[in-house]
C-alpha cells in the first residue's frame, strides 16, 4: 500500500508540470495581449495594429522601444516594462509565427 500510495504522489507531482508544458512560452506570455490585440495577435477592425504574421525583428524592435520609452504609449509602455528583453524576443517570435 505504501508503494502504490508513493507513486500516486510522484505522479501528481509531475503532473502540473507537464500540464504547463503542453503550453508553449510564446502563448503563456501572450496571453496580455489577447485583450487588445486579440486571440493569436489576429487584431480585428482597424482600432489597433494586427500581430499576426509581422516580422519578427520589427515587432522587436517595437516592443523595445515601447519598453524603452523611444515610442510613447498610454498602454503599451507600462506593458513593455513588464517583461524581459528575452520574453520580448519570444513574443516577437510567437507572433510572427501566427497566421494573419
Amino acid at each position: 500500500m505504501k508503494t502504490i500510495a508513493a507513486l500516486m504522489l510522484a505522479l501528481s507531482a509531475t503532473l502540473p508540470a507537464a500540464a504547463v508544458e503542453a503550453i508553449p512560452n510564446g502563448a503563456r506570455l501572450a496571453a496580455s495581449c489577447t485583450g487588445c490585440h486579440g486571440t493569436n495577435g489576429a487584431t480585428q477592425g482597424n482600432a489597433l495594429p494586427p500581430l499576426a504574421g509581422q516580422p519578427k525583428d520589427q515587432l522587436q524592435a517595437a516592443l523595445r522601444d515601447f519598453k524603452s520609452g523611444k515610442r510613447p504609449a498610454t498602454i503599451m509602455t507600462q506593458l513593455a516594462k513588464g517583461y524581459t528583453d528575452e520574453q520580448l524576443e519570444i513574443l516577437a517570435a510567437y507572433f510572427a509565427a501566427q497566421k494573419k
